[in-house]
């Protein structure tokens, strides 16, 4: 509801808003959800279910302690939660893992949905051009070169071109 009322008017884009509602939606849904699923696994108000999950996970950790359950182990909360429901702090670091979870859903599903800025829109009209061919090294003497200013030749020793005579 408030993630509408900001969308309409303008505070939020579409990605801030479906992280909103992934936040709200993923908290509600995980604090709804986990009680059900603890039940599911095994752990019931009547004890541990026979042959379900829950019997492995309390065999393999009464068997890792040499034949009991650590008090404050996992297979404890969640027998604890399964019997009495979950506790307000069991309730409020699940529903903060959920709405974390959902906030990042409902980002990254907006990041995916936003559109492309327009100036990056008219590339994805032009065709595939072929690679520019690459120039070729040429040399031009420097007073052909039309570039370079015409200019008199130096004088001294090092202007006149060494002599190729045969004699040694």
């Amino acid at each position: 509801m408030v993630a509408t009322m900001y969308l309409t008017r303008g505070f939020l884009d579409v990605s801030e808003a479906l992280a909103v509602v992934g936040v709200a939606a993923g908290a509600a849904s995980t604090v709804l959800l986990t009680p059900i699923a603890i039940g599911a696994a095994g752990f019931t108000t009547a004890g541990i279910a026979a042959g379900s999950a829950a019997a492995g996970m309390m065999s393999s950790v009464a068997i890792a302690n040499g034949g009991g359950v650590a008090a404050g182990s996992v297979v404890a909360l969640l027998q604890s939660a399964g019997a009495a429901g979950l506790t307000t702090g069991m309730t409020a670091a699940v529903g903060s893992v959920g709405g974390v979870v959902g906030g990042v859903v409902g980002g990254v599903t907006g990041w995916l949905l936003r559109k492309p800025p327009k100036s990056f829109s008219m590339l994805r009209k032009l065709p595939s051009l072929p690679p520019k061919p690459r120039p070729r090294a040429s040399y031009r003497p420097p007073e052909t070169d039309p570039t370079r200013p015409n200019l008199p030749p130096a004088e001294g020793p090092s202007s006149a071109p060494p002599s190729r005579s045969l004699r040694k």
